[in-house]
């Protein structure tokens, strides 16, 4: 039996890996802020698919959650199989309008606790000469998004540059690029979502199903939808200036997720 260590695990795409994990057969550790929901979601999936379904509370936010996470990793005792570093969150307004300690905390939550967590479980994974980190990015990374897309651009680079450092160990790293995901990330920071055409949703479990074989193919970059590959593949055609006025548009605040 494997087990996965999902961060982000109550809701949208975290909870999907965590529903897809464990109906593959896969324990769990499942790590969010909420213990009651986190508790309440491990019993389901014990309950349904008779697997151990562990929870972590740990905000990503602050060094205390950061570090739990990291000594959870790096148990030997109790290895980790799968790190999927799924926590985000956005936040409302254009760059000018948001605080500062607001964006300092997003880069703690996007970079600094990706970066952290993935070097605590790589470590005993490479020991071990198998193991595999899903890191959560967005389509955001690919345009103009301020700190959101930045942030993301961030974990698409990183999760290249580590997954070329580790080719050859046994280990797969790939980052999952979604676009707009039915999910609460946009209702949790007070966004609205009227101006986003239906057919640019995507549903959480599928981008999760797609991702899992892209994992399985070894792919590094994952964006789990033929719509927006094809929007991707014609934004390279088009000048980064017109791209930007197209980006804030649509809402830098509205960061698909």
């Amino acid at each position: 039996m494997t087990t996965a260590l999902i961060t982000g695990a109550t809701s949208g795409i975290g909870a999907a890996f965590a529903r897809r994990l464990a109906a593959d057969g896969h324990d769990l550790v499942m790590v969010a802020r909420d213990t009651e929901r986190l508790r309440a979601q491990a019993t389901e999936l014990h309950d349904r698919h008779r697997i151990e379904a562990r929870v972590l509370t740990a905000d990503l936010s602050t060094e205390r959650g950061i570090g739990a996470v990291e000594k959870r990793l790096a148990d030997g005792r109790d290895p980790v199989d799968l790190l999927v570093n799924n926590a985000g969150f956005g936040n409302k307004g254009r760059f000018t309008d948001v605080p500062v300690a607001d964006e300092l905390l997003m880069l703690k939550v996007h970079c600094e606790a990706v970066l952290r967590l993935t070097r605590a479980a790589v470590g005993p994974m490479r020991e071990r000469g198998r193991g595999g980190v899903v890191n959560v990015a967005s389509v955001a990374a690919f345009v103009p998004r301020g700190t959101y897309g930045a942030s993301k651009a961030w974990v698409v680079q990183f999760t290249q540059g580590v997954a070329k450092d580790l080719a050859g160990s046994g280990l797969r790293l790939m980052v999952l690029c979604p676009g707009f995901v039915r999910t609460e990330f946009h209702r949790r920071a007070g966004m609205g979502t009227d101006n986003i055409p239906g057919w640019m949703w995507l549903d959480a479990d599928r981008v999760v199903s797609a991702g899992l074989a892209d994992l399985d193919r070894g792919k590094t970059v994952s964006i789990p939808d033929p719509r927006y590959k094809v929007l991707l593949g014609a934004a390279k055609l088009v000048p980064r200036g017109l791209l930007a006025g197209i980006s804030s548009r649509t809402g830098r605040k509205y960061g698909p997720r």
